[in-house]
């Protein structure tokens, strides 16, 4: 039997954001066909747009993640990460919590804009402690927030 990998924060993060940018591909891929067949078009537009909104966090999450992973391994400079293509957007399709509670949006889709939410959320919180400690001039060090003792850090 393998021996059971490290696992800090980060490793955890990018490991939910894969997961969960590969239920709402398949969730997309298979709901996208049967809207197109139960709603008028204005709905469906609007179901599309939901689409997008969950789509846009994760690329943006999943972008942020990849590039710290790069810069805790060496691969890019903390100059490199506090570029703008590794900023995460500010923008309203991220950050607002729009269709959550849209009862015209399938349940399906608002648990996904739900989480993706939350998971957008978490990684601007990490983003803002990250960007002040490169500020400081330190590098982030994710290991210490480790779920387990003696779980070995990424450097």
């Amino acid at each position: 039997m393998p021996a059971p990998k490290p696992t800090n924060l980060l490793d955890r993060t990018f490991d939910e954001g894969v997961a969960l940018t590969q239920e709402v591909r398949n969730y997309i891929a298979y709901h996208e066909q049967a809207d197109r067949r139960e709603f008028e078009l204005s709905q469906c537009l609007h179901l599309g747009y939901q689409h997008t909104r969950v789509s846009a966090r994760l690329i943006q999450v999943m972008t942020w993640l990849l590039a710290m992973k790069a810069l805790l391994s060496g691969e890019i400079s903390p100059e490199q990460f506090t570029a703008p293509q590794y900023a995460l957007t500010d923008s309203d399709e991220c950050s607002s919590d729009k269709g959550e509670g849209d009862e015209n949006v399938p349940a399906g889709l608002r648990d996904l804009l739900t989480r993706s939410h939350a998971l957008y959320d978490r990684i601007k919180r990490l983003d803002n402690m990250v960007r002040t400690k490169l500020d400081a001039g330190e590098v982030p060090n994710f290991g210490m927030l480790s779920a387990a003792p003696n779980v070995t850090s990424i450097h």
